[in-house]
C-alpha cells in the first residue's frame, strides 16, 4: 500500500502501459489542479461581488485581458519548456534535460522582472486606451498594479508546474495548488470582507497565494535531481538551447498573444455596453474559466504524453493516445454543456443577485454552451502537435480563428443590431458571445484537418526520434 501510495508521487514514464490508463492517471490532478487554479479569479469576484458590488466585479473583468496579454511570456517559456522536458526525458537523455531545465529557470527570472516593469507602467494608459468606464477606472487600475507586482509567484508556478508535467508529475503541482487555493479563499475573506480593503484585498490575496505555490514548485523540483542536474553551468542559458525554447515557445506564447490581443479589442466594445454588461461578462468568463478546464486540461496531458512518446520514437503510442484523449475530452465536454444549460442561473446567482445580470449571464451562457464541445477537440489535437514539437500550426489556427474570424463578427454583428443612427454599444450584447462560438467551431475544423494531414508527426526534437 505505501509502495502504491509513493508512486504516484514518482515523475510517470508515460512510454509504457496502457495510453487510456496514463491519460487518465496523469489528467485526473492536473483537472483538480486547474480547477483550483480557475478559483483564485472565481473566489475573488464571489467575494467582490458579494461584499463590494457590481462595479468591482465588473472591475476584476475589465482588467483581465491586459494581465493575460502580459503572461503571454510566460505561456511561451511554459509550453517550450514542457515539450522538451517531455521528449528528453522520453528519450533519457539527462545532459539536454538538464540545460533544458536550467534555462527554463533563467528566462523565466528574467521574463518576470520585464513585466513587473513595464506592467505598472502601461496599465493606466492602457486602461484609459480600452475606453473603461469611469466609476470603475481606478478600482480596475489598482487591481492590476498590486498583481503586476506580485507577478514572480504566477510567474514560477505556471512554469515550473509546466516542466513538472513533462516530467510526469502531475500530482505535486496539484498538491501545491489546493494549499494556495485553500489560502487565499481564507485571505480573500479576510481583506476584502473582514478589512473592507475592496478589490486591493482580493489582489493582494491572490498575490501572496501564487507566490507560495510558486516557492513551493521550485522545492518539489529541486528535489527530483534524479533526472537531472542543476549548476551554474546548466542556469547559464545555452544559445542552442535558448533558440530550441523559442521555436518551441515563441508560437504558442503568440497563439495566446493573439487570442489576448483579440480579447482586448472586443473587450473595448465590451466596455462601450456599461457596467451591468461588464459584470455579466467577468460572471460568465468565471463560469466559462471551469467549462474550460477539461480541455485545456486534456490538451496539457496530451502534450506530455505526446511529447515523452515522440522522444522515445513511439508514434503508434502517441496515435493511440490521440483517440483515447479525444473520446474523453468530447464526452466530458458533453456532459459540461448539459450541466451548464440546465443550472446556468443557478451558477449566475453565486456571484450577483442583481436580476440584469443574471439574465444577461444566462444569454451568454447558453450561446457559449456548444462551443466547449467543439474547443475539446481543439485543445486535445493542438496538444497532440504540440508534444510532437508542432507549435507553429495551432498559432496559425489561433490567428485565423481570433483575428480574423472572431473580432470583425462580433463589431460586425454589434453593428447591425443597432439602431438607426446608434453608437457603439447601443447594439444587442449577444454578438460579443455569438463571435466566440463560431471561432470555436472553425478552429476545430481547422485544427482536424491539420492533425489528419500528419505534419506534426516529423518535429521530434530527440535523438531517438531523428534516428527513427
Amino acid at each position: 500500500m505505501a509502495g502504491r501510495l509513493s508512486s504516484l508521487f514518482q515523475a510517470q514514464d508515460m512510454t509504457v502501459g496502457s495510453p487510456t490508463r496514463n491519460l487518465v492517471r496523469f489528467s485526473v490532478p492536473l483537472l483538480i489542479g486547474n480547477m483550483a487554479q480557475q478559483l483564485y479569479s472565481t473566489v475573488d469576484s464571489i467575494v467582490v461581488g458579494n461584499y463590494v458590488g457590481d462595479s468591482a466585479l465588473a472591475a476584476i473583468g475589465a482588467s483581465g485581458p491586459v494581465i493575460n496579454l502580459l503572461l503571454v511570456l510566460f505561456m511561451g517559456v511554459s509550453v517550450g519548456a514542457s515539450v522538451m522536458a517531455s521528449q528528453y526525458f522520453g528519450a533519457k537523455e539527462r545532459d539536454s534535460l538538464s540545460q533544458t531545465i536550467g534555462t527554463t529557470i533563467t528566462a523565466t527570472l528574467a521574463c518576470t522582472i520585464f513585466v513587473m516593469i513595464l506592467g505598472p507602467i502601461i496599465t493606466r494608459p492602457v486602461m484609459s486606451m480600452l475606453d473603461t468606464p469611469k466609476d470603475i477606472f481606478d478600482m480596475a487600475c489598482d487591481y492590476m498594479l498590486i498583481l503586476f507586482l506580485g507577478f514572480i509567484g504566477s510567474a514560477f508556478y505556471n512554469v515550473i508546474s509546466g516542466v513538472l508535467r513533462g516530467l510526469g508529475d502531475s500530482i505535486m503541482p496539484l498538491v501545491f495548488l489546493l494549499t494556495a487555493c485553500i489560502l487565499n479563499i481564507g485571505l480573500d475573506i479576510w481583506f476584502v470582507a473582514g478589512f473592507k480593503m475592496g478589490v486591493a484585498g482580493a489582489a493582494w490575496a491572490t498575490i501572496v497565494s501564487q507566490f507560495i505555490s510558486g516557492v513551493l514548485c521550485m522545492v518539489r523540483l529541486l528535489k527530483m535531481r534524479e533526472h537531472f542536474t542543476v549548476t551554474l553551468r546548466t542556469l547559464w542559458p545555452k544559445v542552442s538551447f535558448v533558440k530550441r525554447l523559442c521555436k518551441l515557445g515563441l508560437p504558442s506564447g503568440l497563439t495566446q498573444a493573439i487570442f489576448s490581443l483579440a480579447m482586448i479589442v472586443v473587450q473595448n466594445l465590451t466596455n462601450s455596453f456599461g457596467t451591468a454588461v461588464l459584470a455579466a461578462n467577468t460572471v460568465v468568463m468565471r463560469v466559462d474559466g471551469f467549462a474550460m478546464m477539461p480541455n485545456f486540461t486534456f490538451g496539457s496531458a496530451m502534450t506530455t504524453y505526446t511529447g515523452q512518446n515522440m522522444g522515445a520514437g513511439r508514434l503508434d503510442r502517441t496515435e493511440k493516445g490521440a483517440k483515447s484523449g479525444l473520446i474523453m475530452g468530447v464526452s466530458v465536454s458533453v456532459v459540461l454543456v448539459g450541466l451548464i444549460l440546465l443550472f446556468g442561473k443557478y451558477l449566475m446567482l453565486m456571484f450577483t443577485d442583481t436580476p440584469e445580470v443574471i439574465r444577461l449571464g444566462q444569454q451568454m451562457l447558453n450561446t457559449l454552451a456548444v462551443g466547449y464541445i467543439a474547443m475539446s477537440v481543439t485543445q486535445i489535437l493542438s496538444g497532440v502537435m504540440r508534444g510532437a514539437g508542432d507549435t507553429m500550426t495551432p498559432m496559425w489556427i489561433s490567428f485565423i480563428t481570433t483575428v480574423i474570424v472572431r473580432v470583425p463578427v462580433a463589431y460586425g454583428l454589434e453593428f447591425l443590431t443597432r439602431p438607426e443612427g446608434g453608437a457603439m454599444g447601443s447594439g444587442e450584447p449577444t454578438p460579443l458571445f455569438l463571435s466566440l462560438l463560431i471561432s470555436w467551431v472553425v478552429g476545430a475544423v481547422l485544427t482536424t484537418i491539420a492533425y489528419l494531414r500528419g505534419k506534426w508527426k516529423k518535429k521530434a526534437i530527440t535523438e531517438k526520434a531523428m534516428e527513427d
